[in-house]
């Protein structure tokens, strides 16, 4: 489960939209992990070799320790793709200043919270910058965490088409291999304005045998690839926008969640609230029909 991105917590505790019971919940729900989405940059202080404050690392401690405390295991996601994107060179400190403070934070973690290099790289953080880029977080990483699993993906958004341009040293084996799923992105992000689509609604998505193969075809040459490099899968997001039939989107996520269970792949829906959502937050209760789609009550028993 996809969590705590865009939650005014990291502003303010008080302000939080997640709470201590939330971690409970999804975990008596049948999720095993949480994906603890990250925006540290604007809680680095420049002035002071872009150390992180005290008041987002209570944040952090909090989440790590009630996430725990429920057996969820943790991934800490840093989701500053957009801004390290539009300028690598620029962002470059800040990004290796965050890996140097969380692998010495980190040393007093549990080996169930996990470390997440970068969310989705884009843009300028081209395929061969970043085949550098996750080597520097690593040389920062591995000499206080040998043996912590550490998640990458590729370049291009994490897109499962690029999966063939990520070099990982072939040494380090503690490494899980991370893809993102959201195709045919005019069903998954229909009405979405960020994306353009916010006048296209109202589009299905009916499970028919092409649509069904279509993503078979693309987890199989993951799943080759996985094979060649001897790499374990993380599909670390898909979802349906909120403004997708509901029938088509219940529809697409039990699909791609059982075809991704096929090849014994762990997966985390996008996003517990905020959009994509799976727990209403006015309403105090899950989107059933959501829920039931990733997590059948047959596979709770």
């Amino acid at each position: 489960m996809n969590i705590l991105g865009y939650d005014p917590i990291w502003r303010d505790r008080q302000q939080g939209r997640f709470q201590e019971k939330h971690f409970r919940l999804i975990r008596e729900a049948g999720f095993q992990s949480v994906r603890i989405n990250l925006h540290p940059f604007r809680h680095m202080d420049a002035g002071a070799s872009w150390a992180l404050r005290p008041a987002w690392w209570d944040t952090l401690e909090w989440a790590i320790r009630h996430a725990t405390g429920q057996g969820l295991q943790v991934i800490l996601d840093l989701h500053e793709f957009n801004a390290v994107g539009e300028d690598p060179e620029g962002t470059r400190e800040r990004f290796l200043a965050f890996w140097r403070q969380i692998a010495a934070r980190g040393t007093a973690w549990p080996d169930s919270v996990m470390f997440e290099f970068l969310n989705e790289p884009c843009k300028k953080l081209t395929p061969a910058l970043w085949n550098q880029w996750l080597r520097d977080a690593l040389a920062i990483v591995r000499p206080q965490h040998p043996h912590r699993t550490v998640i990458i993906g590729p370049a291009f958004w994490n897109s499962v088409d690029h999966l063939h341009e990520l070099d990982l040293p072939a040494s380090d084996r503690q490494i899980i291999v991370t893809v993102h799923y959201y195709k045919p992105m005019a069903f998954t992000h229909q009405g979405a304005a960020w994306t353009g689509q916010q006048n296209q609604v109202g589009i299905d998505w009916k499970g028919t045998e092409e649509e069904v193969a279509a993503i078979r075809r693309d987890f199989d040459a993951v799943a080759a690839w996985a094979r060649e490099h001897r790499r374990p899968v993380f599909l670390g997001e898909f979802g349906a926008y909120d403004k997708a039939p509901m029938e088509a989107r219940v529809r697409y996520l039990r699909t791609v969640a059982r075809e991704a269970e096929a090849r014994g792949w762990s997966w985390a829906y996008w996003q517990f609230d905020s959009d994509f959502i799976l727990w209403d937050m006015q309403k105090d209760d899950w989107v059933r029909p959501i829920l039931e789609a990733l997590i059948p009550e047959s596979n709770k028993r």
